[in-house]
């Protein structure tokens, strides 16, 4: 086909019109040492901190350590297929998990990927694993109650909905059966459940599942997993991760609690990712940035003003002491983020009081607002009174000739302890527990043996159900103790205990 010089010129002009390269930049850089979990990578010169990295096998990680020439990041993946010289490409996006509904009911890794093996979670959404806490201008104060159904805890170390309360005390106190406790608690009471494993072992993540499920608290749950035998950077990025899928339902208007169990072992995790990167080891090798490590973790726990959703995020970190040493460097960091501690000891732990908390030590900063006005009523007397009892069992020792009102207060005391001993797995309602804590508070128990207090709590739970229902319904829906209810609660305990009496 013949064409004019013209019309060649045009078709040439049109092309160079229309051009569109293909060419795309793409930052990559190099591998120069790979080994425990971390990889040093020169180029990437516009790399962010927490950004997602990815390797030629698909491996992910995450850049940590920004320097000069070099990025130090963390693999979230295995290292089998990594090697020096392979390429690294930057994704532009930093470090993030799936977060929404689908993720209720199922069990994950700090990724996000199911590891429960029912399949994939099919969510829509995902939120950076990083992201700031809420201003005080977004916030509120701590006004609404978390009832964990625990007696001791409820009546005297109150925890509010947006509190961070820490549980703290040597292995095998009982920390863990707390946090569980309260989420169990929860069930009907709309609030989400997010329960972190950190550095545990996979039979003891199986048996909390496990419980879970048995006690029906597994539909409005969360576990996010990061096992011992997985790698530091994954049981680094668990807690963040579990609080990015609370936060989303914060951010919804939705009320949550996010249990870290436990950040000692986070800790030691960060430790060993700090000095594999070369940062410089401070006290006990912690790195200098320990303290920040847990405080934006913990400070993203939040009560929500109306006008941005009216959500919270109740956060229950634990910390594992060692001979109940808690001036130690961790333990001393986590207590000054948070809002009070719950201590349990080992001593009350093995002595048959369970759950083992030491009052003396144990404070919740937020106090009598985290508590319904018939709690705070007749709890008042509660502390002083298991206080002056452990003064006094200390000092009875030494002397068998005690006064009448040492003894008196002796046998109140005893009496308080009981009713303070709950089984695992067993929360109590609060209406309940504001009756069983106004008996023994006003003296009704002096009459009933110390052994029989278990029994006689559970028919009387049973005993005003059955023949006084307006009082639990007037505690349970008002909140508030009248002098009309304190007066049928009165009458009701005055008939049951003579029963109870004439029945042994």
């Amino acid at each position: 086909m013949d064409l004019r010089p013209d019309e060649i010129t045009s078709i040439i002009k049109e092309q160079i019109r229309n051009y569109a390269s293909d060419l795309k930049l793409d930052d990559v850089g190099t591998v120069v040492t790979v080994g425990d979990g971390i990889t040093t990578i020169h180029g990437l010169e516009k790399c962010m901190l927490s950004e997602l990295l990815e390797f030629a096998d698909g491996t992910p990680a995450m850049a940590l350590n920004l320097e000069r020439e070099f990025v130090g990041a963390v693999l979230l993946g295995g290292e089998k297929n990594i090697k020096e010289g392979d390429t690294v490409r930057r994704s532009g996006k930093v470090l993030s998990v799936p977060v929404g509904e689908a993720l209720l009911g199922r069990v994950v890794n700090a990724l996000g990927q199911p590891i429960d093996g029912k399949g994939p979670v099919l969510t829509e959404e995902v939120r950076p694993v990083e992201s700031e806490a809420p201003g005080i201008i977004t916030r509120q104060s701590v006004n609404r109650p978390l009832q964990t159904g625990i007696k001791a805890i409820d009546s005297m170390i109150p925890i509010g909905r947006g509190q961070r309360e820490l549980i703290i005390g040597d292995r095998q106190t009982g920390k863990t059966a707390i946090a569980l406790d309260t989420i169990i608690n929860q069930k009907g009471k709309d609030v989400i459940c997010i329960y972190v494993a950190i550095g545990q072992k996979q039979s003891t993540v199986a048996n909390v599942v496990d419980t879970l499920t048995r006690n029906g608290a597994m539909e409005y749950t969360i576990v996010v997993a990061a096992t011992a035998s997985e790698q530091a950077p994954l049981q680094y990025i668990a807690p963040y991760a579990g609080c990015a899928m609370g936060e989303f339902f914060m951010n919804k208007g939705r009320d949550v609690l996010c249990v870290y169990d436990d950040l000692s072992k986070h800790a030691v995790a960060y430790r060993a990712l700090s000095l594999l990167l070369k940062r410089p080891p401070g006290r006990e090798a912690y790195p200098g940035d320990v303290f920040y490590l847990h405080s934006r973790l913990l400070e993203r726990a939040a009560n929500l003003s109306a006008e941005y959703g009216g959500g919270s995020l109740t956060a229950l970190p634990l910390i594992e002491t060692q001979a109940s040493d808690v001036s130690a460097y961790i333990p001393t960091n986590v207590i000054s983020i948070t809002d009070g501690q719950i201590f349990l000891e080992t001593e009350l732990f093995f002595a048959g009081v369970r759950p083992a908390v030491n009052p003396g030590i144990s404070v919740s900063r937020v106090g009598g607002n985290a508590q319904i006005k018939a709690m705070k009523k007749v709890s008042g007397p509660l502390k002083l009174m298991y206080s002056q009892y452990r003064e006094l069992q200390a000092f009875s020792q030494f002397g068998s000739d005690l006064d009448k009102d040492t003894k008196e207060r002796l046998a109140q005391g005893e009496r308080v302890v009981e009713v303070l001993k709950q089984g695992q797995n067993s929360p109590v309602r609060v209406e309940h527990q504001v009756m069983i804590i106004y008996a023994v508070v006003n003296g009704y128990l002096k009459e009933i043996d110390v052994q029989d207090i278990p029994e006689f709590e559970r028919e009387l739970y049973d005993y005003v159900d059955m023949s006084y229902p307006e009082v639990v319904g007037a505690i349970r829906d008002t909140g508030e103790l009248s002098k009309q209810t304190e007066d049928a609660l009165s009458q009701a305990l005055r008939e049951f205990i003579g029963k109870f009496l004439s029945a042994r």
